[in-house]
């Protein structure tokens, strides 16, 4: 574990927060750390959402109340001082072409993929309660343009495709099957996912999945 330096934290929706500091080392887009707030409880694992070329380290996080680290982290402000790990994990898409599919905060390692210039072949699919927990959704649809499908179960808008992610793969029928299918999200999502692609002919070992808890 080392130290770093938070240089902000931002509140982007409800309960939903960027925090960000200075990067000094490489990382494999996909891969996460580990953080921690200076005391002896195990670290936290959360994925990089920036490139690996930008200049800071970006954390995308929602407070759950029942969490111990979460809420912490919701209160800090620039100056203070986190311990992470090194990054590390191989949740790593080595492909031209595949599919991205993510629920909530599960964003985050996708978002870093694009902007490290896998954007090129990829679809990119996000499922969200509200349009306002559509993370990173404006510079997404900047770079992805029609391959960025948004799936709200709550709420309508422009470009929002009315349901579950769930839904929206039970209503495609032409899903290649020799495309790698990304999954990032809840346990729910992941499994409910999996099965619905499993059901329409994709091999199980062209799902790669990792879970948010």
């Amino acid at each position: 574990m080392k130290e770093v330096v938070i240089k902000s934290i931002h509140e982007i929706a409800v309960g939903s927060f960027l925090l960000y500091f200075k990067r000094d080392f490489e990382f494999i887009p996909g891969q996460v750390i580990g953080i921690n707030i200076g005391d002896k409880e195990p670290e936290r694992l959360y994925s990089i959402a920036s490139g690996n070329a930008d200049e800071d380290i970006i954390i995308l996080f929602t407070e759950k109340d029942e969490g111990y680290l979460t809420p912490r982290l919701a209160k800090c402000k620039a100056g203070d001082r986190i311990e992470i790990t090194p990054a590390f994990g191989n949740f790593i898409c080595r492909e031209d072409e595949a599919f991205f599919i993510a629920s909530g905060t599960g964003i985050a390692p996708f978002h870093s993929m694009i902007k490290s210039g896998q954007a090129e072949g990829k679809i990119l699919i996000h499922g969200s309660r509200t349009i306002s927990h559509f993370y990173f959704q404006d510079e997404l649809t900047s770079l992805m343009k029609d391959s960025f499908i948004r799936c709200c179960s709550s709420e309508t808008g422009p470009g929002i495709y009315p349901g579950r992610l769930t839904k929206y793969l039970t209503e495609q029928n032409m899903l290649p099957a020799d495309r790698k299918y990304y999954l990032c999200g809840s346990a729910e999502m992941v499994v409910d996912t999996r099965d619905i692609l499993i059901s329409k002919g994709i091999p199980y070992e062209n799902i790669v999945a990792e879970i948010y808890f």
